[in-house]
């Protein structure tokens, strides 16, 4: 099953402290919970409760902080949907290989761990709308940041990760740029930093991750960018197919928690580096 993955273990440890320590600084606040988005005739079933199943190896989503407890930005979205939706709510780690085989077998109703929508996945499950879309962003070094102008890129030498979409969206709208290409997001994220490129171009939440530990030398520069069919659908829940009425349930409650003000403060609390 492909998941929707930050960076590796060790790195993610280190943004799991980061996180728990980097003050939140103003930003926009994503909307991806769409009020229109609603079933015209939603489940008529009742959802008694919400087996929730995660893993506990993707900080800063869900992983277990020294006293074991498991906690991260999709915990306390799981709680909120199950308070929102008013029923009982329970919320189980599976190690990764088996997270998805688990919900197939009826063991949990919903999977809140980064699962990818992918033709495989959306065979065997069906998917909530999606709560974090993950746009590419430029992030560009302090003192050239007011001055960023997307205009100007055609001059300048962008790093990107080699092979990735983000990539192939340079080369195919930026053809008169330098790409300079590098095996991973951090190296080329450290270009920027010691100035062997100008920009770079990649996943926003993962450049957020690593200006958490780089905010005096880089930031983001430009807007950002949506282009979910080159750089994923971004992050929603799986449902175990024939759950309706838990689909409707959750669809509902993130409409909801948007509304309210419950997602924007999680939001703030889990990146206080913001991708959008």
């Amino acid at each position: 099953m492909v998941r929707i993955r930050p960076f590796g273990r060790a790195a993610l440890a280190l943004v799991a402290a980061a996180f728990l320590t980097v003050p939140a600084f103003a930003q926009t606040l994503p909307y991806h919970a769409d009020p229109d988005a609603r079933e015209l005739l939603p489940s008529p079933n009742p959802v008694p409760a919400i087996r929730f199943l995660t893993t506990a190896d993707f900080p800063p989503f869900n992983y277990r902080d020294s006293a074991g407890n498991l906690i991260g930005f999709n915990i306390d979205l799981a709680k909120a949907i199950c308070t929102d939706v008013n029923v009982a709510c329970t919320i189980q780690a599976w190690p990764w290989d088996q997270a998805a085989n688990a919900l197939a077998d009826s063991q949990g109703d919903a999977l809140i761990a980064g699962l990818a929508m992918t033709e495989e996945t959306g065979e065997r499950f069906d998917f909530s709308q999606t709560y974090l879309a993950l746009p590419g962003r430029f992030v560009a070094r302090a003192d050239d940041i007011a001055g960023f102008r997307v205009s100007a890129l055609a001059d300048e030498t962008i790093a990107v990760r080699t092979g990735s979409a983000h990539e192939g969206f340079i080369k195919r709208y930026f053809p008169r740029a330098t790409v300079s290409g590098f095996d991973t997001e951090l190296a080329a994220l450290d270009a920027v930093k010691d100035g062997t490129a100008d920009v770079y171009f990649g996943d926003a939440m993962r450049a957020a991750f690593w200006l958490n530990d780089n905010l005096a030398c880089c930031g983001f520069a430009g807007d950002p960018y949506f282009r979910p069919h080159l750089f994923g659908q971004g992050l929603s829940i799986a449902v175990a197919a024939g759950k309706d009425n838990v689909r409707h349930a959750i669809d509902r409650a993130l409409v909801r928690l948007k509304e309210d003000g419950t997602l924007d403060e999680l939001y703030l609390r889990w990146f206080p580096v913001g991708f959008y």
